[in-house]
């Protein structure tokens, strides 16, 4: 094997970046060559995505690609992009962009949710679509740009995810991947074509709807100009599971037998916590919408059924609320401030709605601990710690909840992306579910990327291998628990904090 270089670009919720993998000999070094951050904006009309400047980084970190590349005395091979899931674009049926989309975090989503719940229910929209039901899907945002802007419908040609925009953008191909495209909430689940029964009872436009291609699909070369002032030829674009976990559970070094066996679980940890597992087909009962876990496509048609969890979301935001009062702390520095903290002193639900809404998390945090009873978190610390034990606990109920949906016993949990850095969280987490930790890769949804564009190049044969790649290139770590027998208790208390309100 000769040695190929990919450019990927993973747009998360707080940041972005352009990597560079080299595939050689079975062996994958990853290199970060540009890096930079998203941030949504609050406009007169809502919370937006700056698509502008996302799409100005990912053709600078082109070039950055193109240049390493050469240094190393190589060429480009392919490009591709992933990026969160839910949120969408529309473009006119010229291919203009008509407005900036709207972030899900957006104040419009919780009033479209309750309309289409009261018109449909619960049962019938998840039946059609084995999807988590959360107020940030597309088809509620769908819904509520068709109350408020309903001419912007009319005149638009195609709705783009995130992932899909940046492709369109780079070739000029309108296509929806069919990773993303099963976070809308609007494909159906056995099929993976779109669940048009459901959008017909809505009266939703399906004719924004287009066609769903798998990954690995080459749509095919650069725009000129793009590849003009990335300053590298006319590439194909290869689209890899455009939606970040679909990339990053392509990434999971699952061993061979235990993947086998089907008792692993992987854990996608950043903003948002995905867990779950991966399976042939949807599972579609009361007891899995009940409790919350949805099926989202996965790379080479696999189903990954996973529960959505606050995730880091939380982390992030404390750090957010501190410095807007003068209390600067990097993440390191938050995490060694709960370590020295007292254990178990304040749970929250991660969960609950108010603290998926931007600000303010440390007063809602309080004002659950008050509903709850619990003592108020007073420093940095003491913050920090109650959210990541609450997540390790909320990791523990899944878990327990995953062996009953699927009744099977898990051997061990995969904890991929960057949250697995939070070495302080992944003993918790440990600890809480008790069993074996794998921790490692923090970039597999870049590495996930680059493997899919090489299985759509050609290049190695299928997610099998590229998994074979990952566990030869890259170090992880194994940990076991340590104090299981502590979390026990307080799984119990946990589990009654469930559904009280910040």
């Amino acid at each position: 094997m000769t040695k190929q270089a990919y450019a990927a670009f993973d747009l998360g919720a707080e940041s972005g970046r352009a990597m560079l993998g080299v595939l050689d000999n079975k062996l994958l070094d990853l290199q970060a060559v540009h890096r930079f951050a998203n941030r949504p904006q609050y406009l007169p009309s809502g919370y937006h995505w700056n698509v502008q400047s996302l799409w100005a980084n990912i053709v600078e970190g082109l070039g950055h690609c193109t240049a390493a590349a050469k240094k190393q005395n190589m060429a480009i091979e392919s490009i591709g992009v992933d990026t969160w899931g839910v949120d969408f674009a529309l473009i006119s049926r010229s291919g203009q962009l008509l407005g900036l989309p709207f972030t899900y975090r957006d104040a419009r989503c919780g009033p479209a949710y309750e309309k289409v719940l009261n018109t449909l229910g619960k049962k019938a929209i998840y039946d059609a679509t084995g999807i988590q039901l959360m107020a940030i899907n597309s088809l509620y945002q769908l819904v509520a740009q068709q109350q408020s802007e309903p001419d912007i419908l009319d005149h638009a040609g195609r709705l783009l995810m995130m992932g899909d925009l940046m492709h369109f953008l780079a070739t000029g191909e309108p296509v929806n991947e069919s990773t993303c495209a099963s976070t809308t909430q609007m494909v159906d689940p056995c099929s993976g074509t779109w669940a048009f029964p459901l959008l017909e009872q809505l009266r939703l436009p399906t004719h924004l709807l287009g066609n769903i291609v798998q990954p690995g699909t080459i749509l095919g070369p650069l725009r000129k100009p793009v590849a003009e002032e990335a300053g590298c030829k006319q590439l194909p674009v290869i689209v890899p599971g455009a939606h970040d976990t679909a990339s990053a559970v392509a990434a999971v070094p699952v061993d061979d037998e235990t993947f086998a066996r089907g008792t692993w679980t992987y854990l996608s940890s950043g903003t948002w916590s995905l867990m779950g597992a991966e399976l042939n087909e949807p599972v579609i009962s009361n007891e899995a919408r009940s409790l919350g876990f949805t099926n989202e496509r996965g790379v080479e048609n696999k189903i990954r059924f996973l529960k959505n969890i606050a995730g880091l979301w939380l982390v992030q935001q404390c750090r957010s609320d501190l410095a807007r009062t003068g209390e600067t702390f990097d993440y390191t520095q938050l995490i060694q401030l709960a370590e020295g903290t007292e254990a178990f002193r304040t749970l929250v639900d991660p969960n609950s709605q108010p603290f998926s809404e931007p600000g303010n998390i440390r007063a809602k945090i309080c004002t659950f601990a008050r509903t709850t009873n619990q003592p108020e978190p007073l420093t940095p610390g003491q913050f920090i710690r109650c959210c990541l034990e609450s997540l390790a606990l909320c990791y523990r109920q899944t878990m327990d909840n995953l062996e009953t949906i699927l009744d099977r016993t898990f051997d061990v949990l995969h904890i991929v992306g960057g949250g697995g850095q939070n070495q302080l969280l992944n003993q918790l987490t440990c600890d809480a579910i008790g069993r074996p930790v794998v921790i490692g890769p923090y970039e597999a949804t870049a590495i996930g990327n680059v493997l899919m564009q090489a299985i759509g190049a050609g290049h190695i044969a299928n997610l099998q291998q590229a998994r074979h790649i990952v566990r030869n290139s890259f170090t992880m770590k194994t940990i076991k628990p340590k104090e299981p027998d502590r979390f026990d208790a307080q799984f119990n208390r946990f589990t009654k904090l469930l559904g009280h309100s910040a």
